[in-house]
């Protein structure tokens, strides 16, 4: 089994999301790409985030037509904070997978904060990294490698075009009256206009 994992809190999926999600499973030959929502990431506790249930509808929208993606509530089933470290580890256990066919889907902008994050070193030792190219984020690996030893050899770049989407501008432009076909999903965008979200700031 090879795994790819992408976290994140999805409010709302879009396209950006599953681009890269595909893009690392036709790249690394992934059996199954499990989307893993964050119930509070410890990155964004003094941000609104929708509640729960309306970002695991959307999600289930979204990836309703992929037979290798599906939905993994290891994060919201345990105890906050949610570290990315502890979701990989719980998710190797669950999957029976090792270091080198676990895949942690990641932004070049994730990885330029790696060193935030809680317990990197242990991170990678968990995982490979499957790195997806983000609009104005080009990691230094050297200055990467110094900082977090080994990290350079845990790296897949995954090829695809750098996508500029964001689940922020999404809810700008929901909350401008604006378009957001072809920035996310009709089906998400349909479920979004039913239940009226985003339109607060």
């Amino acid at each position: 089994m090879r795994l790819g994992v992408l976290g994140g809190t999805f409010d709302p999926v879009h396209y950006g999301h599953l681009m890269a999600a595909e893009a690392a499973r036709c790249m690394l030959r992934l059996d199954r790409v499990l989307f893993a929502p964050a119930a509070s990431p410890p990155h964004k506790l003094n941000n609104s985030i929708s509640a729960i249930e309306h970002r695991l509808a959307m999600l289930s929208l979204a990836i309703q037509e992929n037979p290798a993606f599906s939905i993994s509530f290891v994060d919201i089933k345990r105890p906050e904070p949610q570290y990315s470290v502890d979701t990989v580890r719980l998710l190797r256990e669950e999957w029976g997978t090792d270091a080198d066919s676990t895949h942690f889907i990641i932004g070049a902008d994730s990885l330029v904060q790696m060193l935030t994050w809680h317990q990197p070193v242990v991170l990678i030792d968990l995982c490979r990294l499957a790195v997806v190219p983000r609009p104005g984020y080009q990691p230094d690996m050297l200055e990467l490698e110094r900082a977090l030893p080994g990290v350079s050899q845990r790296v897949d770049r995954v090829d695809m075009p750098a996508v500029g989407i964001s689940a922020t501008d999404v809810r700008r432009r929901i909350r401008m009256g604006m378009s957001v076909r072809y920035l996310t999903p009709d089906s998400v965008a349909g479920y979004i206009n039913d239940h009226q979200l985003f339109l607060q700031g």
